[in-house]
């Protein structure tokens, strides 16, 4: 009986990676430094329910992503997103439509990683500190002291600095991890007891300190008393701010909405700031994934590609290819 695999993250590419070995019949066990799944297509609970501070939405352009999302669309986990769409450069703030299809989950974006969950069986509130191993199997330390295992190989799926700490055992993916640049994101979270009077539902902002923003009421399945909005900074507001008080965080970036809305803000019911740490690559790779198939180490997230949603998808499906032909050449 081969030991289970381990799997740590449950973000789109670790739970992509989970759901194609499950079908091959293998084993497999997860772990999560989170309270949840989905790590930055998460969404958070509020007084104004649920929100999307990760990713807003995705696209899909891979045919094999296409038809997966053909099938999370039959089940309902997805819906099309079609917003008012608009942009903010010198010029104003003007309607910019376009071609692109967006997808959302529903009634949250988390409801994606939760339907891929499933029943896999999964250790959230738990941080893997170290990854070892000994002669002929891998186990696993968290930050608590307590060890895992023992695993036949070991899948990383977290964010490129967390991966590198993790992969010592193999210095050539652990050099390949920590060369990749990933940028910060403040996202914050206004509600207003009365709906704002615009046709804005989606904005991309260029030049100041935000960088998208979008109306949550807009997107399907979406329910909750007030008007809420999610605001992103750009990456280098966010750097440059990165230990700014929440507080101060929502100050700023209300006052850039302000500006730009064009129409009265009155003060928010409430407001949140989630800091995205390691939000998005700093640029692209084709990677695909990364591997030591003779020690059983596998790598995969957005940064081994495009940086997309689709990119943490393709990954997870790559890393579990590698796994699965080296185990059946």
């Amino acid at each position: 009986m081969n030991a289970p695999i381990a799997i740590i993250g449950t973000g789109l590419a670790g739970l992509s990676a989970a759901q194609s070995l499950h079908a091959a019949g293998l084993e497999v066990e997860l772990f999560d430094k989170s309270r949840g799944s989905g790590g930055r297509m998460a969404s958070k609970r509020s007084d104004a329910g649920s929100l999307d501070l990760g990713a807003q939405y995705f696209t899909a352009r891979d045919r094999r992503f296409v038809e997966v999302v053909q099938q999370w669309q039959a089940r309902g986990w997805v819906a099309e997103w079609d917003p008012q769409l608009y942009h903010y450069n010198q010029n104003g703030l003007l309607p910019s439509p376009d071609e692109q299809v967006r997808w959302v989950g529903t009634p949250r974006m988390s409801a994606i990683s939760r339907a891929l969950l499933g029943a896999l069986p999964v250790h959230f509130s738990c941080r893997i500190t170290e990854v070892f191993r000994g002669e002929q199997h891998w186990s696993l330390q968290d930050a608590e002291g307590n060890g895992h295992g023992p695993y036949s190989a070991v899948l990383v799926a977290t964010p490129a600095p967390q991966a590198t700490n993790l992969l010592a055992a193999a210095p050539k993916l652990a050099g390949a991890a920590a060369s990749v640049i990933m940028e910060p994101t403040w996202a914050v979270a206004l509600g207003f007891a009365t709906p704002l009077e615009t046709r804005v539902e989606a904005c991309f902002v260029q030049g100041g300190a935000l960088d998208w923003l979008a109306r949550n009421r807009s997107k399907p399945g979406r329910d909750g008393g007030f008007d809420t909005w999610v605001l992103h900074a750009t990456s280098a507001w966010s750097r440059q701010h990165l230990d700014l008080p929440k507080d101060a965080v929502i100050e700023r970036l209300h006052g850039a909405f302000a500006e730009l809305i064009g129409c009265a803000l009155p003060a928010p019911a409430f407001a949140l700031a989630h800091r995205w740490l390691y939000a998005r690559p700093a640029g692209g790779h084709e990677w695909g994934a990364l591997a030591d198939a003779d020690l059983g180490l596998y790598v995969c997230g957005d940064w081994c590609l495009s940086g997309r949603v689709e990119g943490a998808w393709l990954s997870g499906q790559e890393a579990a290819r590698r796994l699965l032909e080296h185990r059946n050449p």
